[in-house]
């Protein structure tokens, strides 16, 4: 990838959307809208090691966007899509297209994806590509969930409040008694989590002057693998409560996964996983207070990181030596896969590559967006370390460069540090991110309450949208 270089911008937008017309200066104005995603079953499924077909499906696969605007130059959106990954080449195109139709600059707007493990897939990984004409779909349904929102701002209060759901997920890196770290197959034999789970949960309520929920966001760090039936197409358990809330509360609730690349859903079926999010998340909404959003303010500026170089004999050995252990099944597919994938990155080892990191204000609650499976302990350090009382990670944001686990992970091994298109960033690269995060989020922090954007503009990369 091309090294972006940033440009300092102050946006000025010649007019409101929508209803947002009739909103004063100042005052914050919320719109909502969500685009259903058209699958079938000839769509390869993403997530696991080899693709998969699934038949039917639960729920809707969905592009969810929630546009917030104070005046005519802030205005920001976040979307969320039902999808495992999206990676630059299909978002860039799409924020450049909401710059220029919608009007709102690419330095504010955060495309993110869920993480299910249970939508057809954008990504090549593993053993599959992805699929073209779903990820064009992807596409324009991204923008038009933007404009949708745009087209709908009306005044709106927002509310806030630090929930807590500590029983769905938990550190799936577990150490096993022969050293190496659990992924699939027996775990009888567990010594000890070897990092932290968060279980805090933070909603974002936003409601018209009447006290009408117009958008709902909350926000949790467990892995979205779990459709509450079997082998079908679903948002899984997360985005099953999410749509089970907006049936019943009105409005759009649109839910963003958190730093979960070492947690998961382990012992909790899916059904009752859902059930639990959709209490905790309910419980949160009742106990939410109003919090004055004074600014909205955006900075999104490249990262760059390095392609990890790595020992083929001891990559091959750590694979092969757990997979024949542990898998319960023939090895040898799985133990192919990587091999192939790290073939691709041999040639690759030490080149530079360039993401997106983006942090943003909503008034008192900052909201930091990494394109990664960022690892738990990383995510708790950014709301550890930031200057905001309230932070939210929100993970897979912008872009995807696969896993992201600190030093001590890597140290230990295990499936996400293995070499191979979805673990390939070199050691340390978590840190330095967290890092850059918190000057960020410092320097938003220092910036007065009028809307300072440093954007990087991206360049067209893909074909264009329908």
């Amino acid at each position: 990838m091309k090294r972006l270089a940033p440009l300092l911008a102050v946006c000025l937008i010649s007019s409101g959307a929508g209803a947002a017309g009739r909103a004063q200066a100042g005052e914050l104005a919320v719109g909502a809208a969500a685009v259903e995603l058209a699958a079938d079953d000839s769509m390869p499924i993403a997530g696991g090691i080899q693709p998969r077909y699934f038949k039917g499906q639960e729920g809707q696969l969905r592009a969810v966007a929630v546009v917030l605007q104070r005046s005519a130059s802030e205005r920001m959106a976040i979307v969320a899509c039902d999808l495992l990954m999206l990676t630059r080449d299909l978002v860039d195109p799409c924020v450049a297209r909401i710059e220029h139709e919608v009007g709102i600059p690419a330095s504010c707007v955060m495309v993110h994806a869920t993480h299910t493990h249970h939508a057809p897939s954008t990504i090549p990984v593993h053993g599959y590509g992805r699929d073209e004409a779903f990820c064009r779909q992807v596409q324009g349904a991204i923008v038009e969930a933007v404009a949708d929102a745009a087209a709908r701002l009306a005044p709106a209060s927002m509310h806030f409040k630090l929930g807590e759901e500590k029983t769905v997920g938990q550190n799936s890196r577990l150490l096993l008694s022969d050293g190496s770290i659990y992924w699939v197959g027996p775990r009888d034999d567990v010594v000890r989590p070897t990092g932290p789970f968060d279980p805090e949960l933070p909603v974002l309520a936003f409601r018209r002057p009447g006290g009408e929920l117009t958008a709902l966001v909350f926000n949790h760090a467990t892995h979205t693998i779990g459709s509450l039936r079997p082998g079908v197409r679903s948002p899984a358990f997360y985005g099953m409560a999410a749509q089970r809330m907006e049936a019943d509360l009105g409005g759009v609730v649109c839910f963003l996964q958190g730093a979960s690349g070492s947690t998961h859903r382990m012992d909790v079926p899916p059904a009752e996983a859902a059930d639990r999010i959709e209490k905790a998340v309910r419980q949160a909404l009742a106990a939410a207070e109003p919090c004055e959003v004074d600014r909205l303010a955006s900075l999104k500026r490249p990262f760059t990181f390095k392609v990890r170089t790595f020992d083929e004999e001891a990559e091959d050995r750590a694979v092969t030596d757990y997979c024949t252990k542990r898998s319960g099944r023939d090895p040898q597919p799985i133990i192919d896969v990587f091999r192939r994938m790290r073939r691709e990155l041999a040639p690759q080892q030490g080149q530079a590559r360039t993401t997106w990191l983006q942090a943003t204000a909503i008034g008192p609650v900052a909201v930091v967006g990494v394109p990664a499976e960022f690892f738990t302990r990383l995510g708790i350090d950014v709301k550890s370390r930031s200057p905001f009382a309230d932070t939210i990670v929100v993970e897979l944001a912008n872009d995807w460069i696969g896993y992201l686990p600190d030093r001590e992970a890597h140290r230990l091994g295990g499936y996400q540090v293995w070499t191979g298109l979805h673990s390939y960033a070199e050691p340390g690269t978590g840190e330095r991110m967290v890092d850059e995060a918190i000057a960020m989020l410092e320097e938003l922090a220092r910036q007065p309450t009028s809307l300072v954007k440093e954007a990087a503009r991206p360049p067209r990369r893909s074909a264009p949208l329908p």
